[in-house]
C-alpha cells in the first residue's frame, strides 16, 4: 500500500498527524479546530489523510502494551517520535500491513468473542450459561477433569450449571483463578488486573505461587493487583450491571465514569480535567452510548461536543 502513495499524499499524512497532535490539546470549537475544519474541507486528499490518521489511532487505542505507545495521546514520548510513528503506520496502511504480534493476538483468535459495545449469551456444553461484556475474548476447555474459562480480555458472567461428572468449574485470568462453589459471578480482566463478583452462593479466588485462597460469598467483590488479593468488600448496585446493559455510577467521580463508558464505544472518550472529579450518580445504558452522554447532559452541568464520530470530549456546560 505505501508504494502507491505520492508524495502530495504523504505529506498530506504528515501535516493531518500535526493537526491530530495540535486538537488532543486544543479548546473544542476554538480557533484551533476553525482552521483544522478550513484544512480539511480544502481538499480530498486532506481528507483521506485524516481518514488514515484516524484508523490507525482506533487502532492503537484498542492495542495493549507497548505499542499503544505510539498513539498521539500518548505523553511517554516526544512529539515528534510519536509523529513519526503514527505517520509511517498511516503510511503503511496501519497495523495488519506490519504483521502485528502481541500477546493480545489470544483475544483475536478465541473461541468466543464480542466486539467492542456487544454483549453476547452462550449456552455452553454441561448447560452452564455465559455472557460476555464489551470487547470480550475467551476460550471454553472441557473435558473429562475440568470444566475451564480461560479469560483473554475483558469480562465474563457465569451461572454454573450441576455436573453430573463432579468436575470442578474455574475461570482463569492473567492474575487469578476463581473456583464456582455453585454459583453466579462474574471476572473482569482490563489489562490492569482483575475483579471479581459474587451474585449467587460463593467462589474461591488464588493467585499462581501462593497457597492463600480467598472466599468471597454472594453480595461480596475483590481485585487481584500485582499478584495480590485485595480483602473482600460488599458489593453494591453497580458491581455487574453491564449484564443488564447498565453502567450504574453511585457518587463516582466523571472522570472514572467516562473511562468505563468509553469501553463501550469506539475511539476516544474524554473528559476535560476541569470537570474530572465532579461525582455522579445515576443509571447509564452501554448499548448506546450517545444516549448515556445525553442523559448526562440533561442532569449534569456538562457538555459532550463531538468532533468526530469517534473523538468526544465532555467539558463544563457554558
Amino acid at each position: 500500500m505505501s508504494d502507491a502513495l505520492q508524495p502530495h499524499e504523504r505529506a498530506a499524512i504528515g501535516e493531518a498527524a500535526r493537526w491530530y497532535a495540535r486538537l488532543a490539546n486544543a479548546a473544542p470549537g476554538g480557533a484551533d479546530q476553525q482552521a483544522w475544519q478550513r484544512w480539511l474541507a480544502a481538499d480530498p486528499i486532506n481528507q483521506r489523510a485524516w481518514q488514515r490518521i484516524e484508523s490507525v489511532n482506533l487502532q492503537m487505542a484498542r492495542v495493549p502494551g507497548r505499542l499503544a505507545a505510539a498513539t498521539l495521546a500518548s505523553a511517554g514520548q516526544s512529539r515528534r517520535q510519536v509523529l513519526r510513528s503514527v505517520v509511517v503506520l498511516a503510511s503503511l496502511g496501519g497495523l495488519a500491513t506490519l504483521g502485528w504480534r502481541s500477546d493480545a493476538r489470544q483475544r483475536y483468535t478465541a473461541g468466543y468473542r464480542t466486539a467492542v459495545g456487544e454483549r453476547r449469551h452462550f449456552t455452553l456444553a454441561d448447560g452452564s450459561q455465559m455472557q460476555l461484556g464489551t470487547d470480550s475474548a475467551v476460550d471454553v476447555l472441557f473435558d473429562a477433569d475440568q470444566r475451564l474459562i480461560l479469560l483473554r480480555a475483558g469480562e465474563v458472567m457465569v451461572n454454573t450449571a450441576s455436573d453430573s461428572l463432579g468436575r470442578p468449574f474455574r475461570v482463569r485470568s492473567a492474575d487469578a483463578t476463581v473456583r464456582a462453589l455453585g454459583t453466579r459471578f462474574s471476572v473482569s480482566s482490563w489489562g490492569n488486573g482483575t475483579e471479581v463478583a459474587v451474585l449467587e452462593k460463593a467462589v474461591e479466588v488464588s493467585v499462581p505461587g501462593q497457597a492463600a485462597v480467598l472466599r468471597l460469598e454472594a453480595g461480596q467483590h475483590t481485585r487481584i493487583l500485582s499478584g495480590s488479593i485485595e480483602p473482600a468488600q460488599v458489593s453494591d448496585a453497580s458491581v455487574g450491571a453491564w449484564a443488564q446493559g447498565s453502567l450504574i455510577a453511585i457518587d463516582r467521580p466523571l472522570g472514572e465514569l467516562l473511562e468505563e463508558l468509553g469501553r463501550y464505544r469506539h475511539g476516544w472518550l474524554r473528559c476535560d480535567p476541569r470537570i474530572s472529579g465532579l461525582r455522579i450518580s445515576g443509571a447509564f445504558p452501554v448499548d448506546d452510548t450517545d444516549l448515556a452522554l445525553r442523559a448526562l447532559e440533561r442532569s449534569f452541568p456538562v457538555a459532550a461536543v463531538y468532533r468526530t464520530g469517534y473523538w468526544v470530549t465532555v467539558v463544563p456546560r457554558s
